[in-house]
């Protein structure tokens, strides 16, 4: 029970925590730093594990900082180290790092040690990790004799290092005399531990100086080891040896590693081959992006271990003789390591806090606290601080409890220490940002004003703008934590002086800051894509428009890289010109524009093209008018007069005229007036108050000039405003005011300096006078105070300093609107029919609609069933009428149910309250179709029914309607039957029907209104009682072709079924095809299919719901080249073969016409005595032909094709076919002719007449056999 309760109150701490107050955060400023009281932090410190080089002076850091600033003492081995009893020992002025001096004599050994600094003033005391002084050592090899190795070739060695021990351990390294690394490879390398391994030796192994070297980087010193002499013998044969491990021996062995350190495991394995290394980790994969193989795949080295790579890592060596392996266990340790290290705390006085202090680590380390330095356990009690295991609990602190805290989380691999102090402060606020800052954004952009302040207890922040303006509120500002304000979209009524205010209990004090809201920078014309012939020049522009206060730079930029530095390229004020345009000059021009606030650009392509060959007449846009002359200025006018230029072939049609107000819109050119090419001069007119500049645009049927340089400014005098704003109205945007807007006068309206606005409202209808007020240049004007939707009458008229616009028009507006008062009274409901009622309703008092009537909201729902009585989830539903309107109708209602509705009058502000709810209800309706209908048990002369109620009743069912008739088996209806069921049957029983007979049914429900729609359904009686005949398909075989299958099946059940073949593509997931067999056949062929496809297939009845075969799938054949027919039916074919035995006839003539002329010779006897190296015979094996055969083989190869053969398509004999003989072709070797025609088949001897009898057969020859023997 006690470990429970501790359990409990532990749970409800760790809540109390998440519920404090946050501790307060000191800005980072150094006067503020430099002014307020802090508790020591330790800022710089020598490493935990400090190794030093005995030969120069040792330096232990120690630096902090605080206020006021800490002193500072050590401790050595645990107890007081006084640095003023040895005078090789100093500290620092102003620091606490420990100088110790060894090169006057001081010994290092003499300062080994552990020490610890302290940091301490009045707030407290802050310690330094444990460091641990130790010289480093680079010892001398012990002498020793080394023996010559002698080792036979094909044998493993390993030459041993066994450096002195050295601290921090050497780097191993082996060379030669002279001082040349010894290469190494996947026969020869060096182990972790410094050996040096040869998994076999080789005869150029053998040398007299392996050297082993031991380099001692904090010394800076190398150690060497006397050279190993290895020589080499041969032995004849080289043994070929299986792989064995020289390192790690055994089959198993154990690792462990810390986490985040590097995990090396090595593998050198003997064996002849060289064996080769291969790395896995059992039940798991080496982690990715962390593994790296070293020294030729012999070591395995993973990076950033983590307990996750815990586990057995095999390496496996091997060669063509065979393999070994060798398992590392591998167990990842942790040396503690932060999850949460405590952070300072910054209270005010009375406030609460928590230090938490929480570290990992395998094993789990413990923690313990210190304060000032001291185990909490001994340290003076504190009644505001609590300790719970890794946390500590402050509440309610004061001034006093000011102290630094030390965590300490330790395990057998390590520790960590970390020093957070709780500092209790109780200051006046003040604000760091400085006084009279000015801040400049764009208009439209985000503007963050400042207000960096400290306090504690933490200040509240208030902002206002003006000296003496109102607090800043609502939706068009964002507060940010730290004092910022922000306003999300600047616009130029921004502008303006804000004071931020900082209290607390302690003090106030506030500060003003200035926020200015510049124009946006714009390039009004943008360079355009040129296209120039080589050796041109061209000009790209760029005018831009800006703040009068901002000041632009423009750069321009060629492919996003500076210009070439080439005196072509001229950069003007608003353009940039290249003269003897280039073909490098091709690309994309930048203009880029600058302010301190913001940044624009707009590129244009130059494409550079070839000069015509020939001369031409150009067509071109004209070239701009120049020498722009003013005079008749007048107040009103002024007379414009320029000379054109070249109209490059193409006659000026326009000039048009453009002007620049220099004083309002600086940049921006308008459109003034057009005049035909044929007038150079023009009376324009003038607007008071505008810095004229005009500019001349000629035009011509291939396009637009570039404008004109600008004429001389001529500025107008100003004037009464000739106009007032336009869009003037009156809308309220509370119950209680008048929003007065309108369309504020452009620059050049104003007529004069100081535009403002006379704003003029009075109540409609009453007497009231006219109250007015003069605004500045602004739009609009709120009216408070004012009744709720009545009728004003309201003027707006400009002025500036010359006086008066004209007397403005007035315009009808009216004050905020309200939510109704009433609800509409004497609502009546007018049921029309089930589903269709019709609601009235007076309306209400157009006073007490307060606002501008928008029209009246039904609301109704239904409540519940009258027929089931079960209520259900209430859907409101709502219809709005429009206007004045009184009635409306609701339609969609379900029948025979309650509802309710109520009305409610809506005007702009909203909607007014309801009517009462009026309960209405509609009455019974014809049903729905029975939910379903099943027919089973057929017997010889009945069946059964079985169905479902309507799901929407709509009403009282007072019975079901069941109508049924037999189907002949041509479809025709016999005479219809009517049975009355009532409402409360679920099932019937029909008996007798006539046997083997097919019935449709139809089935209706029925209200006291009607009857509802139908649902119909067929089934057949049976025709044996013993064995009911089911229709069925079974049986269903495919026979496929290339592209076309032919189904067949067997079909048991009623006679004239009308069936249908459904199929698709076997796998897929798309639509059955389906396919109607003609009359009752029991097959069909299915066309048009893809060769090479697999098929589904299955067969249906037409009116049999639900029943078909099982699927059949089936394959295509694959597609062919081409179809092989009998060409012997074709008709080419025919003359090609009379052709052919023609030419045959007409080759036996000449030859035996040569023959009689050249007489018989004994060819055989001179082949035989001068056999021909050309004529070699041929092999059945490789398709050449064999040795000359007997008589008796030949006659036993003439034998005829069999029935039915076919040559394939290239003309080539499979084996299996032919057996590789030529005389299945007919002819064999007696077939060929020798080189002067005769036949040499009289090589062998036979009869004048035997080749005659090669061709005897019981079947005549196929013609494409013999065509194939003479081809």
């Amino acid at each position: 029970m006690m470990k429970n309760s501790i359990s409990a109150s532990k749970a409800s701490l760790v809540f109390f925590l998440y519920q404090m107050i946050s501790a307060l955060d000191v800005p980072l400023d150094s006067k503020l730093l430099e002014e307020l009281s802090q508790p020591p932090t330790i800022t710089q410190q020598s490493p935990k594990d400090y190794i030093v080089d005995p030969r120069e002076n040792i330096v232990i850091q120690c630096e902090a900082k605080g206020k006021p600033p800490p002193s500072f003492s050590w401790t050595r081995n645990g107890t007081h180290f006084d640095i003023d009893k040895d005078e090789q020992v100093t500290m620092k002025p102003n620091s606490g790092t420990l100088v110790i001096n060894i090169m006057n004599g001081g010994k290092a050994e003499a300062y080994e040690g552990v020490y610890q600094c302290t940091a301490r003033n009045e707030r407290g005391a802050a310690i330094s990790n444990n460091i641990v002084i130790r010289p480093s050592r680079s010892p001398l090899w012990t002498k020793e004799k080394l023996e010559p190795n002698q080792v036979r070739e094909g044998d493993s060695l390993v030459l041993h290092c066994r450096p002195p021990v050295g601290l921090p351990p050497p780097i191993i390294f082996w060379m030669d005399n002279a001082f040349q690394r010894l290469p190494q490879s996947e026969r020869v390398s060096q182990g972790l531990n410094g050996d040096l391994y040869f998994s076999n030796v080789q005869p150029e192994d053998t040398r007299e100086d392996y050297i082993c070297y031991a380099r001692f980087n904090h010394t800076q010193t190398i150690q060497q080891k006397q050279p190993i002499s290895v020589k080499v013998f041969s032995t004849k044969p080289v043994t070929e040896r299986p792989p064995i491990l020289l390192t790690p021996t055994g089959t198993t062995s154990n690792k462990v590693e810390l986490r985040g350190n590097v995990l090396l495991l090595e593998c050198i394995a003997a064996g002849l081959p060289t064996p080769v290394i291969r790395w896995i980790k059992e039940g798991g994969e080496l982690p990715a992006n962390r593994t790296f193989f070293e020294n030729f795949k012999k070591t395995l080295k993973i990076i950033d271990v983590s307990e996750a790579d815990s586990g057995n890592y095999k390496c496996i060596a091997r060669n063509i003789l065979g393999s070994t392996h060798h398992v590392i266990s591998v167990t990842v340790k942790a040396a503690p390591y932060w999850i949460t290290a405590p952070r300072n705390l910054v209270l005010s006085p009375g406030e609460d806090g928590t230090l938490i202090c929480r570290a990992n680590g395998n094993p789990k380390p413990s923690i313990s606290w210190l304060a000032n330095g001291v185990p909490i356990a001994i340290a003076p009690e504190d009644p505001s601080r609590k300790v719970d295991g890794d946390t500590i609990i402050f509440s309610a602190v004061q001034e006093r409890s000011s102290a630094v805290y030390q965590c300490n989380a330790s395990n057998e691999y390590g520790y960590l220490l970390a020093n957070a102090f709780v500092n209790v402060l109780a200051e006046p606020p003040r604000i760091l940002t400085p006084a009279n800052k000015l801040y400049q954004v764009i208009l439209d952009s985000p503007a963050l004003i400042d207000c960096a302040y400290f306090g504690s207890p933490k200040p509240e922040i208030e902002w206002f703008k003006g000296v003496k303006g109102s607090i800043l509120r609502g939706n068009e500002y964002v507060f940010h934590d730290n004092g910022t304000l922000e306003i999300p979209v600047a616009q130029k009524d921004s502008t303006g002086t804000y004071t931020c205010v900082a209290r607390n209990e302690l003090g106030k004090i506030q500060n003003e800051v200035q926020l200015e809201v510049k124009d946006p920078t714009m390039i009004i014309k943008q360079p355009e894509y040129k296209v120039i012939q080589r050796y041109g020049h061209v000009s790209f522009e760029c005018i831009i428009k800006h703040d009068s206060t901002l000041i632009p730079t423009v750069i321009w930029l060629k492919d996003n890289d500076e210009l070439p530095d080439d005196e072509r390229f001229l950069v003007g004020k608003d353009n940039l010109t290249i003269m003897n345009v280039t073909d490098k000059d091709d690309g994309t021009y930048t203009c880029i524009v600058n302010t301190t606030l913001d940044s624009v650009s707009a590129s244009a392509v130059l494409t550079v093209v070839a000069a015509p060959p020939t001369p031409a007449i150009i067509y071109a846009r004209p070239n701009p008018p120049f020498d722009l002359e003013l005079t008749g200025q007048l107040e009103r006018s002024i007379e414009l007069s320029w000379i054109p230029g070249d109209e490059n072939n193409s006659p000026i049609t326009s000039f048009v005229i453009e002007y620049e107000d220099g004083l309002h819109e600086p940049g921006v050119w308008h459109y003034q007036t057009e005049v035909p090419g044929s007038q150079t001069t023009v009376q324009l007119k003038l607007s008071p108050y505008v810095n004229y500049s005009f500019r001349v645009i000629a035009v011509n049927e291939i396009g637009r000039s570039q404008p004109s340089e600008p004429s001389e400014q001529y500025l107008t005098k100003s004037a009464n405003p000739d106009e007032n704003p336009s869009n003037v109205q009156g809308i309220g945007s509370e119950p209680d005011n008048l929003v007065i807007t309108w369309e504020s006068l452009k620059g050049f309206q104003s007529n004069g300096p100081g535009l403002q606005y006379k704003v003029s409202w009075r109540q409609k209808d009453v007497d009231d006078e006219w109250t007015s007020v003069v605004v500045a240049n602004v739009s609009k004007y709120i009216v408070s105070g004012t009744p709720t939707f009545v009728p004003y009458e309201i003027k707006v008229q400009a002025l500036n300093d010359l006086g008066y616009a004209p007397e403005p028009s007035e315009v009808i507006g009216h004050s905020g609107e309200d939510l109704p008062m009433v609800a509409p009274g004497n609502v009546q409901v007018h049921v029309i029919n089930s589903t269709l009622a019709k609601v009235h309703w007076d309306p209400v008092p157009l006073k007490s609609v307060r606002g501008h009537l928008q029209g009246y909201k039904v609301y109704y729902w239904k409540v519940q069933s009258l027929s089931r009585r079960s209520k259900r989830h209430i859907e409101k539903k709502i219809l709005t009428f429009r206007g004045n309107k009184t009635f409306g109708m609701l339609p969609g209602l379900e029948p025979y149910s309650s509802y309710k509705l109520n009305v409610r009058v809506v005007n702009g502000k909203g909607e007014g309250p309801a009517s009462p709810d009026r309960v209405f209800k509609t009455p019974e309706g014809v049903p729905s179709s029975p939910s379903f209908l099943k027919i089973t048990n057929p017997t010889l002369d009945s069946l059964t029914l079985e169905w479902g109620s309507p799901t929407h009743p709509n009403g009282v069912l007072i019975s079901y309607i069941l109508k049924f008739q037999p189907i002949n088996n041509t479809h025709e209806l016999g005479p219809l039957v009517e049975i009355r069921i009532p409402a409360n049957e679920s099932s019937l029983i029909l008996k007798n029907l006539n046997y083997s007979t097919r019935y449709k049914f139809y089935f209706n429900a029925q209200t006291s209104v009607g009857s509802g729609s139908q649902i119909t359904e067929e089934a057949v009686t049976i025709m044996d009682e013993v064995q009911p005949l089911y229709p069925r398909i079974r049986n269903v075989t495919t026979a496929a072709a290339e592209t076309y299958a032919n189904i067949s099946w067997e079909y048991e059940g009623p006679d004239h079924a009308n069936f249908y073949v459904e199929y698709g593509v076997a796998g897929s997931k798309e639509d059955w095809k389906k396919e109607i067999v003609n009359g009752s056949r029991s097959f069909f062929v299915l066309k048009g299919l893809t060769p090479g496809t697999a098929y589904k297939v299955r067969v249906g009845a037409e009116g049999l719901s639900g029943f078909r075969s099982s699927e059949d799938v089936f394959e295509t054949g694959p597609a062919m080249a081409s179809r092989q027919v009998d060409i012997a039916t074709q008709g080419w074919f025919i003359g090609l073969m009379c052709a052919v035995a023609l030419l045959i006839l007409i080759l036996l003539i000449v030859c035996f016409i040569r023959r009689n002329k050249g007489g018989k010779y004994p060819v055989k006897e001179k082949e035989d005595a001068h056999a021909d190296p050309e004529i070699q015979p041929m092999k059945e094996d490789d398709g050449t032909f064999g040795e000359y055969r007997s008589l008796e083989s030949d006659a036993e190869d003439h034998k005829p094709l069999k029935k039915g053969s076919r040559t394939p398509s290239d003309r080539t004999v499979k084996k299996e076919d032919s057996d590789d003989s030529l005389v299945d072709y007919g002819e064999g070797v007696n077939g060929q002719f020798n080189e002067d025609g005769s036949f040499i088949g009289q090589y062998s001897g036979k009869k004048e007449k035997e080749p005659a009898e090669g061709n005897e057969s019981s079947e005549a020859p196929s013609p494409v056999n013999a065509m194939n023997s003479f081809v």
